[in-house]
């Protein structure tokens, strides 16, 4: 994997984790606060996206409007389901969760699906990562799966982590096999989420904007980061990086949230969830050297 592509997923964990903690805030607006961002991200990346069409380079043919509309399906589950899961359960176990079972899933369905092949030192590091992930999420107790809201995250976010792995796999069919332009795709994505929930806030406008008081800010800087995060991601492997490497090393927002957690919502951190943190390092390590 070069710098370049290294630097794109890094910086993309930043924003991921980034607007997750901006989105557990409005958990209990559930699908209208999905609405919001959607149609903030519609908006904001509309001009690029334009820029991109009259350069031309994206094909549209039934393949890739298929593809399109499949990836917008998914990513609107995945939406819905991870408001869903913070609005049921803590962050700290919903997130690590989904984030954990995602890589795993999408790198399987890179090897077989799209004939990668990683090497034993891109296999270890997938694990360090793995185990990394467990540790932040238990913080070396299984008894924190057992507490009021534990289950329901993990079912949650098991579910969210299905959703990564199918979109992920999905959309980097659609960016490496169609040559669809990464901003074209996550646009037209946002653009499908956007009118398919339309019906929510139309149906009484001064209640849902009543509703969105207090979080219309929140739901800009989501829209913003959102899409900005995944279009980084979707870059990477449009120039060459394998998904079952980028997959698993976007996990390391598994540690820009922790910290953020630490640093901005002032929760313990625990012997377990640092060296949790180092273990998610050193798998990060292995696979930007493989």
């Amino acid at each position: 994997m070069t710098l370049a592509s290294l630097s794109l997923v890094v910086l993309a964990s930043f924003l991921h984790a980034g607007w997750n903690l901006l989105a557990k805030r409005a958990a209990h607006l559930g699908a209208l606060f999905v609405f919001a961002y959607n149609f903030v991200a519609f908006v904001a990346y509309a001009p690029w996206v334009i820029w991109q069409l009259m350069r031309g380079g994206t094909a549209w043919n039934m393949a890739g409007i298929g593809v399109i509309a499949l990836s917008g399906l998914i990513h609107l589950a995945y939406s819905l389901c991870l408001q869903r899961g913070y609005r049921e359960a803590d962050l700290s176990v919903v997130y690590p969760v989904a984030r954990g079972t995602g890589p795993m899933l999408s790198s399987l369905g890179a090897i077989l699906l799209l004939g990668e092949l990683p090497s034993g030192r891109a296999l270890a590091g997938l694990a360090l990562v793995v185990v990394g992930i467990g540790l932040i999420a238990t913080q070396g107790r299984l008894a924190a799966f057992r507490r009021p809201g534990g289950a329901a995250g993990v079912q949650w976010g098991a579910a969210t982590g299905g959703l990564i792995a199918s979109y992920t796999v999905v959309d980097a069919y659609a960016v490496k096999a169609l040559g669809i332009a990464p901003v074209v795709l996550d646009w037209c994505n946002n653009l499908l989420r956007f009118v398919l929930l339309a019906p929510i806030a139309a149906a009484d406008p001064r209640r849902a904007w009543a509703a969105m008081r207090g979080y219309r800010l929140i739901a800009l800087g989501v829209g913003l980061m959102s899409p900005l995060a995944y279009i980084l991601v979707l870059a990477a492997l449009d120039g060459g990086a394998p998904l079952s490497l980028v997959a698993p090393m976007r996990e390391m927002s598994m540690m820009v949230g922790t910290l953020f957690g630490m640093l901005i919502l002032g929760e313990a951190a625990g012997p377990w969830r640092l060296a949790g943190c180092a273990v998610l390092i050193g798998g990060v390590i292995l696979l930007s050297s493989a």
